[in-house]
């Protein structure tokens, strides 16, 4: 963009145009001054083009709590939730991952993917989920097997912060606990579970958006 002339980029809707970063344009939100970012944390500059700024699309989106991504197959920048969920299933590694039908079926239904804790004793099951700051909410299918689950959260894992906390009773059924991730990049899912009682999680049916 800060190159001279005119023309189109062959097989592209690309333009060049001669445009400058504005280094004297100064940003605020709700009156406090802010700097704008890249998704690597690098500083940016707004710019300015025929007497128009333009700034960049992602640093607003975080400044106002939007989630933002970028589909490179269809050149699409989404904003807030994703027309389509994205299941969680993808990437998903733990170790109570199966695709063991016998664990993956739940009230006569077979989820293909499941994460399915039924050690056997007291104790605390988590699994770590990576969002990468690129959805607005999460829709997570959760059921209590055996014993109701009593305490149930799932923390922002690098800023160390509760975002949901829950409980989960086996008479629930599959229980859709729906979270808010704007900006996450990583999620930890954690449930005090009893010996008698298990966790059930269907990674095909609860997803990102």
């Amino acid at each position: 963009m800060l190159t001279a002339g005119t023309g189109v980029y062959a097989g592209t809707q690309l333009q060049e145009i001669k445009a400058y970063l504005n280094g004297n344009i100064q940003l605020k939100y709700n009156g406090t001054p802010i700097q704008a970012r890249d998704e690597k944390g690098n500083a940016v500059l707004p710019i300015t083009y025929n007497g128009t700024t333009y700034l960049p699309v992602r640093a607003v989106a975080d400044v106002m709590g939007v989630a933002v991504s970028y589909d490179a197959k269809t050149s699409t920048v989404e904003l807030g939730e994703k027309a389509e969920g994205v299941a969680i299933a993808k990437d998903f590694k733990d170790m109570y991952y199966t695709k063991d039908p016998a664990q993956t079926t739940y009230l006569g239904k077979d989820y293909k993917e499941a994460f399915f804790d039924n050690a056997g004793s007291k104790r605390s099951s988590s699994f770590m989920l990576y969002p990468k700051g690129k959805y607005q909410k999460l829709y997570l299918q959760v059921a209590a097997v055996g014993e109701d689950i009593d305490n149930f959260f799932v923390n922002d894992s690098e800023k160390d912060v509760k975002l949901k906390t829950d409980t989960i009773a086996v008479k629930d059924g599959l229980k859709t606990i729906e979270v808010d991730i704007t900006g996450v990049n990583e999620l930890f899912v954690n449930a005090d579970l009893k010996s008698s009682g298990a966790m059930f999680v269907p990674l095909t049916t609860s997803y990102y958006k």
